[in-house]
């Protein structure tokens, strides 16, 4: 089975997964970093359907005390996090009388992850997502990986620590572990190219004088997916395809010229693999978040979903096209930051997450996004901060910098997008 420092390794066997309860010895132990959000949402879902077959050994949220008490209660978690020093009182009376432990900080969330369970969804959106998600890999766990940071900030690290801990890294992106199942067709040195397949976003068939007056509302209106805000933005100005470029750079092992991508705005078909023979093997599904997950939380083994079965009959049509660099500069951009290396992904993703929240505001216009993240990359490169940082502490900074550039540059930036 593929570890962490072969992912596009060996086939994997796939069992068909029973559909009798497990008995308390077989139950996959499990940890949930992210509860609250819409990967955690679905991943709670996922082990409510299977009732008797999970057991639930922890569950951190940010600040939504009031969510994540319910979720406990449900999945009998022993062990609920708040990072949020604010939200601990509330979830403290909100679990008061069951046997929930509870706690909050960032210590805490780090005892969350570090306490055993064999499969931990690493869903906490943002930088403060590093080290929790981390700390399980270093201690050889199962990591179903859905915060992008890790990869994009640190993904030499991440996966180095990964390989020598002998943990599993399982990616949740629907493009990236798309890419995992069809890269069981063939053994990894006979891979020519992976292709991960774009939406294309609200906007793709619009003009760019239509794009440059995009509003919040409407890029927030994705045509097939129900994500967060930032992805639903970075989907409309493809940031988050220049994103997973990068991810799918470490997961797999690949230089820059082996990844494409395809708009593909039915979105059925979410990653393909080119091999040397000229094959092309894809995977398809529906546009439903909980089939990856469930690939990860049942993996080597499948479990059932309540996703929409995919009927191809129906959809009639699956159509592709090549992204247009003009309209779209970000996919562009991030090739360039993979080229780059060093610390050039930590300060695209920390100047994108500044630009989209900007945005988001009503403080900038659309394009803005896309200008602020280069601006800002400019001005790293300039100051000599694009060094590839040595360890977890090193991405932190680099991080915070890049924020701190990315803010001292939008006033120049919103004049000139207006």
């Amino acid at each position: 089975m593929p570890r962490a420092a072969s992912l596009c390794g060996k086939p994997v066997t796939v069992t068909l997964a029973r559909s009798e309860p497990a008995s308390a010895a077989e139950r996959k132990h499990i940890t949930i970093l992210g509860a609250t959000g819409s990967i955690g949402a679905s991943t709670v879902d996922l082990i409510k359907r299977s009732p008797g077959r999970y057991r639930v050994v922890a569950v951190t949220a940010r600040r939504n005390a009031a969510v994540l008490a319910r979720i406990a209660r449900e999945v009998g978690a022993r062990f609920a996090v708040v990072a949020e020093p604010a939200a601990f009182g509330e979830l403290k009376d909100l679990l008061a009388g069951t046997s929930t432990e509870v706690a909050c900080g960032e210590e805490a969330l780090m005892e969350a992850a570090q306490r055993p369970a064999d499969w931990v969804m690493a869903a906490i959106s943002g930088a403060i997502g590093l080290k929790p998600t981390l700390a399980a890999i270093e201690r050889g766990a199962t990591v179903a990986l859905a915060n992008k940071e890790c990869l994009v900030c640190a993904g030499s690290l991440f996966m180095r620590r990964a390989a020598s801990a002998g943990a599993t890294v399982l990616p949740v992106d629907s493009e990236h572990n798309a890419v995992f199942q069809a890269l069981g067709a063939g053994p990894r040195e006979d891979v020519r190219r992976v292709i991960l397949t774009a939406s294309g976003g609200p906007f793709r068939t619009w003009s760019l004088d239509q794009i440059k007056e995009a509003t919040p509302e409407q890029a927030l209106r994705h045509p097939n997916w129900s994500m967060g805000q930032r992805i639903t933005v970075d989907s409309a100005t493809m940031m988050n395809k220049g994103l997973e470029l990068i991810e799918a750079q470490h997961l797999f092992a690949l230089k820059p010229d082996e990844i494409d991508v395809l708009v593909h705005p039915q979105s059925v078909v979410h990653g393909l693999v080119e091999f040397r023979d000229g094959s092309v093997v894809a995977q398809l599904g529906s546009p439903d978040m909980r089939i990856p997950i469930a690939h990860c939380l049942a993996w080597p083994q499948r479990i059932n979903t309540p996703s929409t079965r995919l009927d191809l009959a129906r959809v009639r049509e699956l159509t592709f096209e090549a992204p247009d660099p003009v309209r779209f500069p970000a996919v562009s951009l991030a090739r360039r930051v993979m080229e780059t290396g060093g610390a050039a992904p930590t300060v695209m993703n920390a100047a994108d997450e500044v630009a989209v929240g900007e945005f988001i505001a009503g403080r900038i216009a659309f394009p803005a996004i896309v200008s602020l993240v280069e601006a800002t990359l400019d001005a790293a490169a300039a100051r000599g901060l694009l060094a590839d940082p040595s360890g977890i502490e090193g991405v932190v900074a680099v991080d915070h910098n890049a924020r701190s550039l990315a803010r001292g540059l939008l006033p120049e930036i919103a004049v000139k997008a207006s």
